[in-house]
């Protein structure tokens, strides 16, 4: 995907035995499988879905699909050249982009974290700023554990009614949304302007800068909002499009 999608995109029937009170399947496309990706699994998993992971997905047999963090979006992608600071993974970012533009073909759920974020902005048409000025306040920390700030939500939005105007999320990330895609509207923001939320006016299609997955179950933080409402929701909007 290359191009702004600007149309609204009709969604299908969802896939068999995936609706009702059946196990959802959420796809994650990865290559490789690190330490932090199984953060992302264990949260749909005690959130009551089944990940489909691998580089083979299917969205026909899957109800939504979660973009998980990262590595950096490679700058060709959004028009740009690569920063000193970008480090990018392209055979990944093959993988992801094809599968986000069969999973928006569909009409089917898509939330994005973090690189996630990102992907979904630059396949949109929008653009990433490469190196925060601010990026000390928002990369993680020495010890490896996650930085940590304030933000405020738009109260007419999926993330503001979720947690209300203002709460703290984690961080760890050195890129941010510049030029928003088509139809994404920024919807949380940090105390330095960066964008740490979109979701889209039309298409089913909600994303967040932080990584909701560490905030939440057995990573449950006590100076953040509470991540496993993230998942709760995603989840609940891939049943809704799945009945």
């Amino acid at each position: 995907m290359t191009g702004r999608r600007t149309g609204r995109i009709r969604g299908r029937r969802g896939p068999s035995g995936t609706g009702g009170t059946s196990m959802l399947q959420i796809a994650v496309p990865m290559i490789r499988q690190g330490k932090t990706a199984g953060y992302y699994l264990d949260a749909l998993i005690q959130s009551g879905a089944k990940p489909v992971t691998g580089s083979e997905i299917d969205p026909e047999r899957c109800s939504g699909l979660l973009l998980p963090g990262g590595p950096d979006v490679e700058p060709v992608r959004y028009g740009q050249q690569p920063a000193p600071e970008t480090k990018p993974d392209p055979e990944l970012d093959a993988l992801q982009f094809d599968v986000l533009e069969r999973f928006l073909a569909l009409g089917r759920p898509v939330f994005g974290i973090c690189r996630g974020q990102q992907l979904i902005n630059a396949a949109l048409g929008g653009t990433l700023i490469q190196h925060l000025p601010t990026a000390a306040d928002h990369i993680g920390l020495p010890d490896g554990t996650d930085n940590a700030h304030a933000c405020t939500a738009d109260p007419d939005s999926f993330i503001g009614r979720l947690y209300g105007p203002r709460f703290a999320v984690n961080s760890s990330h050195h890129q941010a949304v510049d030029r928003p895609g088509a139809g994404l509207r920024p919807v949380l923001w940090a105390q330095d302007g960066v964008i740490e939320a979109l979701q889209h006016e039309t298409l089913p299609i909600w994303s967040v800068q932080f990584h909701p997955e560490r905030m939440g179950f057995a990573r449950k933080r006590e100076d953040t909002a509470d991540g496993r409402l993230l998942f709760r929701f995603f989840l609940e909007k891939c049943r809704e499009a799945n009945q």
